[in-house]
């Protein structure tokens, strides 16, 4: 057996960060985030409405039976969304913000932010690192969807089974 050394107490909560190019135009991809007949193409299955400032949405993963509730806070057209995710009847809302930063006429950059975890370090751990991965998929199936037309189904293929322990509902 090996032996774990090193102080693992945290001193700051962390935030999940995740990045991609897509060689697209900054509206273009920014209207795939809020427009649910484009994002459920490459996330979600099922959402209730166009995001859109102090509105409240639904995103649901039908193929897992689960789904979260979308306060939007704020809408910069073409430049940013900022949204607080969660379960109606749970404490476990977090803030997550898009950034689409125009790289030239046709290439965006899309920076995607997930904060406000909660519970225990290892609990908070878990959910920057299961975010990290999920807005990664985002953003792979983003970029293929828009840049080349395919659907690649990353979050139903990354589940076959269906949802595994250390996933939260939201997908």
């Amino acid at each position: 057996m090996s032996e774990t050394k090193g102080d693992f107490r945290l001193t700051t909560t962390p935030v999940m960060s995740t990045a991609m190019l897509i060689r697209r135009p900054a509206a273009e991809v920014f209207e795939a985030f809020v427009d649910p007949a484009i994002t459920t193409k490459f996330w979600f299955s099922k959402g209730s409405g166009w995001l859109a400032e102090g509105e409240q949405v639904r995103w649901d993963w039908e193929m897992f039976g689960v789904g979260a509730d979308v306060k939007v806070g704020t809408i910069e057209d073409n430049r940013r969304i900022v949204v607080d995710w969660g379960s109606a009847d749970a404490d476990d809302w977090t803030t997550v913000e898009w950034r689409f930063d125009p790289r030239s006429e046709d290439t965006t950059l899309v920076t995607i932010t997930n904060s406000g975890f909660q519970g225990s370090g290892d609990e908070v751990c878990s959910q920057a690192c299961n975010s990290t991965q999920g807005f990664s998929f985002v953003l792979a199936g983003l970029k293929a969807y828009l840049e080349h037309g395919i659907e690649l189904n990353l979050v139903p293929d990354h589940f076959p089974d269906g949802l595994v322990d250390g996933w939260t509902d939201r997908g």
